[in-house]
């Protein structure tokens, strides 16, 4: 299962990764709602991919701005649009008509 979340770091002088005592909304390291933190869904997902993974992408929702029930709706969508689609073939097969080896020896006279 890959646990998709997002989250951002705004550090300053004052405050490190989650500020103490601050809540959440004043605190440099906090979680978002998917696609509104700093975490590069696209590059995880093109890796994922090229790994071959299979599993499961699974949301939790936290985010210390947006009300629950709309980040939910849109983080299914935010994951459903970030999935890759794995081709059958490679991207510069665009003939893919495989090899005919009588074909071929007609057309070179042998």
């Amino acid at each position: 299962m890959f646990h998709v979340k997002d989250a951002e770091f705004n550090p300053s002088g004052k405050q490190g990764v989650y500020g103490g005592y601050q809540n959440w909304v004043q605190r440099a390291g906090r979680f978002r709602s998917l696609g509104d933190g700093q975490v590069d869904f696209s590059a995880i997902f093109s890796k994922l991919t090229g790994y071959d993974y299979s599993g499961w992408a699974v949301m939790e929702w936290e985010c210390a701005l947006k009300h629950p029930e709309d980040g939910a709706k849109e983080g299914a969508v935010f994951i459903k649009d970030k999935i890759i689609r794995v081709t059958e073939k490679a991207f510069d097969d665009f003939a893919g008509t495989g090899s005919n080896e009588d074909f071929n020896r007609k057309i070179l006279g042998i």
